[in-house]
């Protein structure tokens, strides 16, 4: 599984490019592979140009990319971070960055390093002096917030992506069920209006059967039990249209729902 095949990664730089912007912290997302998904955001000199650039800086960042997590300090004494991103408990990349001090640099201790790394001192000590300054605090609670917003992103990313067409089969179904709850109400409508007439009917006869007299007696049953049964049709077509009624309610409420999207 690899991020770039359900999400749209220009919204991850969006997010570390203000990300890096509010706190000065570099930042790149990195795939499965290591590989660079976005591009960086706020990198130094000293770490890219310099201390990367060089040999031995580079097998030593090398080192600290492959062995260190969370948030750390590296061997060139910044602050780096590395948060995983996760889906289902399944590793698909990670964001990393770092590149700031925890405090003012002393500038002895960097000379020596430039001269570990055979760096010309003085350039290392003039690109060091443009490397972001906070509280470690604050570097570990930026690094934290950041592995947060991007994981929720990913994730809600691959869930739209894995569910959108559910969703929109989803929507199709309520239209559908939305639409025969209609012909039901219809339908029973037209049951009701028979009901009636079966009712005005029944009356008729029962009359018709009373003026026969005794010859129209057991037509006036006949009548009266088809009078009886149309009552009880009305009833329950009634309570038919009440419950069509509502689940037309609850269906349109959903199709709504859905077009709103």
């Amino acid at each position: 599984m690899e991020l770039k095949d359900f999400m749209d990664l220009s919204k991850l730089q969006n997010i570390q490019d203000r990300f890096s912007n509010a706190t000065g912290l570099a930042a790149i997302a990195v795939g499965i592979h290591g590989e660079y998904l976005t591009e960086g955001s706020n990198f130094t000199d000293f770490c890219m140009k310099y201390t990367r650039g060089s040999e031995e800086g580079n097998r030593r960042c090398v080192k600290c990319d492959n062995e260190c997590t969370g948030t750390y300090f590296c061997h060139a004494g910044l602050m780096d971070f590395s948060v995983d991103i996760m889906i289902e408990g399944e590793k698909v990349g990670a964001i990393i960055g770092g590149q700031v001090l925890p405090e003012p640099p002393k500038e002895e201790e960097f000379r020596k390093i430039a001269e570990e790394l055979k760096i010309n001192p003085d350039e290392y000590i003039a690109a060091l002096k443009k490397v972001p300054v906070s509280t470690e605090k604050k570097i570990r609670a930026s690094a934290e917030l950041l592995g947060t917003v991007v994981n929720q992103l990913v994730n809600l990313e691959y869930f739209r992506h894995n569910n959108a067409g559910r969703l929109d089969t989803l929507h199709e179904e309520i239209i559908e069920s939305k639409n025969l709850t209609a012909t039901i109400g219809e339908s029973t409508g037209k049951l009701k209006a028979i009901a009636t007439k079966q009712r005005i009917l029944a009356l008729n006869a029962s009359i018709e059967a009373a003026r026969s007299g005794e010859a129209g007696v057991g037509f006036a049953v006949v009548a009266k039990s088809m009078q009886d049964l149309a009552a009880q049709s009305a009833v329950i077509y009634n309570d038919i249209e009440v419950n069509a009624n509502k689940i037309t309610d609850t269906v349109t409420h959903l199709a709504e729902v859905f077009e709103k999207k």
